[in-house]
């Protein structure tokens, strides 16, 4: 029986275009975006950021190494948050439905600007900043110390809430994230492009 539903953020619940960042930096002046990074690979730095071993100043000063020099911190952010999209209602509304039936938890890879500018959104599209009454927990990357698809993440959460992993699914628009739970016995489902969370619904999953 499953008991626990664990659900990423970006591609999954918050709609994302990793193109938009790329073509955004692209027009910055960075020739070599697609180098550093992409949904299935990254560099350390992006890494690093993801675990929150270093700072959004950090992060920048890094990123200037492939920038024109005197690029600015407000361009760098706003090209970093291009692939930030929206939040369907609908989706809100059917994690309400999930909560009655389930305990529901986010798992996130993200980094402080990311989490500024998506709490923003919320706040001024919904009208509240964070996940209260949506999900019992939620969980970002930056404020952990670690990030998917290590096994430590998945394993934070399922000890933090005393979960059973073969009660428990998580459900990811990344494989290797998805790789990584099932590693530690999660049930684990790879939201593939074209999918939604509302076709898992009608599939049965939930």
């Amino acid at each position: 029986m499953i008991r626990n539903l664990i659900f990423d953020l970006g591609g999954v619940i918050l709609n994302l275009d990793f193109q938009a960042t790329a073509d955004a930096f692209r027009a910055l002046g960075m020739t070599n975006f697609d180098e550093l990074y992409t949904q299935a690979k990254q560099t350390g730095i992006f890494d690093e950021f993801d675990k929150g071993h270093i700072s959004p100043a950090q992060f920048r000063t890094e990123l200037r190494k492939h920038l024109p020099p005197h690029t600015s911190d407000q361009a760098i952010d706003h090209a970093w948050n291009a692939m930030l999209l929206n939040l369907p209602p609908e989706r809100l509304e059917l994690l309400r439905e999930l909560r009655g039936k389930y305990k529901l938890y986010l798992l996130s890879n993200t980094n402080e600007i990311h989490v500024e500018a998506f709490s923003a959104y919320l706040q001024h599209t919904f009208g509240f900043a964070d996940f209260t009454g949506y999900f019992d927990q939620w969980y970002y990357s930056c404020r952990m110390g670690m990030r998917k698809p290590d096994e430590e993440i998945f394993l934070k959460v399922l000890n933090d809430h005393r979960l059973n992993a073969s009660e428990t699914i998580f459900i990811d628009d990344s494989k290797q994230h998805v790789e990584g739970a099932a590693r530690t016995g999660i049930h684990a489902i790879w939201l593939e492009p074209g999918q939604t969370v509302f076709s898992l619904r009608e599939q049965g999953v939930y």
